[in-house]
């Protein structure tokens, strides 16, 4: 599989409007989720670890999933998440992690995955019981927000029942959406949404 995002990789964390979505993520997970320093957390579609650069210091450990190793090479230069995060190049549905996990958490990474359903059954597999996940990304657009043809890109974002209708599907309840922030972006608006659950 090529790495769509190899000369990403090199400018990704000087993106203004990167940096404030992943702030934005950031924050809110620390506000919705009792974190704390016995947790094990998966930072799925890490990238060159925003997020959990917000989030390592409140947890045990962070596994840093992502099927780019340019960007997780990005992620393993800074010396500020060496002692807390372990970067893993690895599709975790074709070849899950024998690890478990009390939260998984992801920006902006649900979009790249074909099948979502799938997807969240992975995630609830390589949960503890009563773990949590914590998942933002674009409510329902209408196709504009990536540029046409972008390879990878597979939903415009998601409609909040739909997806809540998944979730409970595969088995997760106490299912809330937040809107945490806007991207503007070519003069348009884009909401993002968190949804936070926990595994039965």
């Amino acid at each position: 599989m090529s790495d769509l995002f190899n000369d990403k990789a090199k400018d990704w964390d000087i993106s203004e409007r990167k940096l404030s979505m992943s702030s934005a993520v950031g924050s809110s997970i620390i506000k919705y989720i009792r974190l704390n320093q016995q947790m094990d957390v998966m930072d799925f579609g890490a990238g060159t670890g925003l997020v959990s650069g917000h989030i390592a210091p409140f947890i045990k450990k962070i596994v840093a999933v992502d099927i780019s190793q340019a960007m997780l090479d990005k992620l393993s230069s800074k010396t500020e998440l060496q002692d807390k995060v372990e970067a893993l190049c690895q599709d975790i549905i074709c070849n899950p992690i024998e690890t478990k996990f009390d939260l998984i958490m992801s920006a902006m990474a649900l979009h790249h995955v074909n099948d979502t359903t799938t997807l969240l059954n992975s995630f609830a597999a390589h949960l503890k019981p009563g773990a949590k996940i914590a998942l933002a990304d674009l409510d329902k657009e209408d196709g504009d927000f990536h540029p046409k043809g972008s390879e990878g890109v597979f939903h415009s974002g998601f409609d909040r029942a739909a997806l809540q209708k998944i979730l409970e599907n595969v088995g997760f309840h106490n299912i809330q959406f937040f809107t945490i922030h806007t991207i503007n972006k070519s003069g348009k608006q884009y909401p993002m949404f968190l949804v936070i659950a926990d595994k039965h």
